[in-house]
C-alpha cells in the first residue's frame, strides 16, 4: 500500500519536524525512502560506533531520537493529517541502531559484512513486518505508533544478529 506523501504540505521546507523526520532530507528520496533512511541510518550508527558508543550509549541515542520524533511526527500529522508518510525515515534510522547493538559487542567483528547483516536483519523485519510489528503498525497511531514498529524491528534484528556473531 503507498503512504501518502508530505509534498503538498506548504510548509514542510520551513519546519524543522520536517527535516528531522525525513533524517534531513533522505526520505525525500523518492524511490524506496525507508530502504535509504535504514542505509544512511547504519551509517551513522557505524560512525557512532567508531566514536566510542557501546551499547548502553547507542541505545540511548535510540530512544533519545525515539523521542524527539514521536513529537515531530505529532505535529506533521496534526498540520497534514497524515499518519506515517513515506518521506518519515527517521524511524528507520532509531530501528537501525537498535538492530546494530550487538556490532558494539564485535571488537574485531566490526565489518562491512556484520554492518550489512544487521541492515539486512532490520530492512528484513522492517518490510515483512512478522507478529507483533504488523499489529503494531496497524493498532498504534499518532507518533508513537510510527516509531514503534521500527523500534521492535530492530530488537528482533538485534536478537538475530546476535545469535548469528
Amino acid at each position: 500500500m503507498a503512504k501518502h506523501s508530505l509534498k503538498n504540505w506548504n510548509n514542510r521546507l520551513k519546519s524543522p519536524a520536517y527535516w528531522w523526520s525525513t533524517f534531513f532530507g533522505i526520505g525525500m528520496i523518492k524511490w524506496a525512502p525507508g530502504t535509504w533512511g535504514s542505509l544512511f541510518g547504519a551509517m551513522a550508527g557505524y560512525g557512532l560506533i567508531l566514536l566510542g558508543f557501546d551499547w548502553v550509549m547507542l541505545l540511548a541515542a535510540s530512544l533519545v531520537v525515539t523521542l524527539l520524533s514521536v513529537r515531530a511526527i505529532d505535529h506533521i500529522e496534526k498540520e497534514t493529517g497524515i499518519h506515517d508518510s513515506g518521506e518519515i525515515v527517521i524511524d528507520e534510522v532509531a530501528g537501525q541502531w537498535i538492530a546494530m547493538i550487538p556490532l558494539t559487542f564485535a571488537g574485531s567483528e566490526l565489518t562491512l559484512e556484520t554492518i550489512a547483516y544487521s541492515f539486512a536483519l532490520f530492512r528484513l523485519f522492517d518490510i515483512l513486518k512478522p507478529w507483533p510489528i504488523g499489529w503494531l503498525d496497524k493498532k498504534v497511531s499518532g507518533g508513537f505508533g510510527v516509531m514503534v514498529d521500527d523500534i521492535v524491528a530492530g530488537l528482533m534484528a538485534a536478537f538475530c544478529l546476535y545469535y548469528i556473531l
